[in-house]
């Protein structure tokens, strides 16, 4: 007699945690596969708003998830809670683009002439190497910090991301200059460095590769940049949805109109609305007539004639009369709200391209330094020289970097539900 099957494990609760420390798709990827090998869990996590959402049994706790999530290399904490009122007021956004944007023009303005002293022979000046060294310098180690560090967190755990692929690639052409400058004969008066497409055939003492560590560091800092301000603009539009809202309403009780906190309005109230102003909830008009603009909702430019008996939303202007409505829906429960709601949640999921995109991402990068490795290997066995070799190895590390890969995708998919609610109004 067979034993009765047991039935599947039922998610029955779901939060968002707040991830911190990801920098590119392969580390959502990571975060996602850890989190998904716990029985009774199934989580996706988002790159581009840096929250995982999380469904889970009563067999596990959100302090196991947090854990997890720190096991892995990266920071979550568990978002505050909602306000029962409504829509969470937009606080001031922080501007995450300051330091992305020090970091990259600092970098540009040493790099330029980097790039220049190599590619242009007659430049070149005596010991023209020496101030690319003094230039490039502070451009891989301070410049491309970020780099190297998340590439340092990753190894400790054991993994490798698009951030492995620019420090070892960078530092591996820094290092090897350094190599040319001080114990070679790169660092010889009168050194020249001819512009070539072909790959040298030579030892490689007198060759340095200071243009190719700082011009890479300095790319990768402006896609960095890029990104970090496409997210910023994809939240203005969910915060300026959220700014709709009223913050006080004058509740008629007795008679007498008192001025409260939009969150202490409950539904039953009656609420005044004086031309000009906000109406502060859904609600049904009492008495008055007016035109209400709800181009916000519709993006009808024309105001709506209401009057005794017909429906408003929260968030719309009174255009005309005085009106007094009696509140219907509050709070999360208003038609506002859950349009933020619908925004914040289209920007927080995921299309099939990003999912397609995020699981190569996940392997890319193990290939990628294999197939470096390899590259290395047969350059040298077919005696080719040690400059060919880590040329075209160096090469395979920087030019396959999967950034592209993993942010071609979400800039649309930012984009998209940023636009919609500013094309309603």
């Amino acid at each position: 007699m067979t034993s009765p099957a047991r039935p599947p494990r039922v998610a029955r609760n779901q939060l968002e945690l707040e991830i911190g420390g990801m920098t590119c798709a392969s580390c959502a990827s990571r975060i996602e596969k850890k989190l998904n090998r716990l029985d009774g869990v199934t989580a996706t996590v988002n790159y581009a708003t840096e929250k995982a959402t999380v469904r889970y049994d009563d067999t596990v706790t959100p302090q196991d998830l947090i854990t997890t999530v720190e096991k892995t290399g990266y920071t979550a904490v568990l978002p505050p809670p909602p306000a029962s009122a409504g829509p969470r007021p937009a606080a001031e956004p922080v501007d995450e683009t300051r330091g992305p944007r020090t970091r990259l023009w600092v970098s540009v303005v040493l790099t330029v002439p980097v790039i220049l002293l190599a590619m242009v022979p007659a430049w070149q000046f005596t010991y023209w190497q020496w101030l690319s060294l003094t230039l490039a310098a502070p451009v891989v180690v301070w410049g491309g910090l970020p780099f190297h560090r998340a590439a340092w967190i990753n190894l400790r755990h054991g993994a490798a991301t698009m951030d492995t692929l620019v420090s070892l690639g960078t530092l591996a052409a820094f290092g090897w200059s350094l190599w040319a400058l001080f114990l070679g004969d790169a660092g010889m008066p009168g050194m020249t460095h001819p512009f070539s497409f072909d790959i040298s055939r030579t030892g490689g003492a007198g060759n340095i590769y200071l243009e190719a560590a700082a011009g890479v560091t300095t790319f990768i800092l402006a896609g960095r940049y890029f990104e970090v301000r496409s997210k910023r603009t994809a939240g203005a539009a969910l915060r300026a949805l959220l700014e709709l809202g009223v913050k006080d309403v004058a509740v008629l009780r007795d008679g007498v109109e008192t001025r409260i906190p939009v969150d202490q309005l409950a539904v039953g109230d009656r609420f005044v609305v004086r031309p000009g102003e906000k109406i502060a909830t859904d609600g049904v008009v009492d008495e008055g007539t007016s035109a209400v603009d709800a181009s916000m909702l519709t993006g009808e430019s024309v105001p709506v004639e209401v009057g005794a008996g017909d429906t408003v939303v929260g968030g719309t202007v009174n255009a005309g009369g005085r009106l007094v409505v009696t509140a219907t829906r509050i709070g999360a429960d208003t038609q506002l709200a859950q349009m933020a709601k619908l925004v914040e949640q289209a920007q927080a999921g995921k299309a099939a391209v990003q999912r397609l995109a995020d699981r190569i991402s996940g392997v890319f990068v193990p290939i990628v330094i294999a197939l470096a490795a390899a590259t290395l290997g047969f350059w040298i066995g077919n005696d080719s020289g040690l400059t060919a070799a880590f040329t075209a190895a160096v090469a395979v590390l920087i030019i396959a970097c999967p950034c592209a890969l993993g942010l071609a995708t979400r800039p649309p998919c930012w984009s998209a539900p940023a636009a919609a609610p500013s094309s309603a109004s």
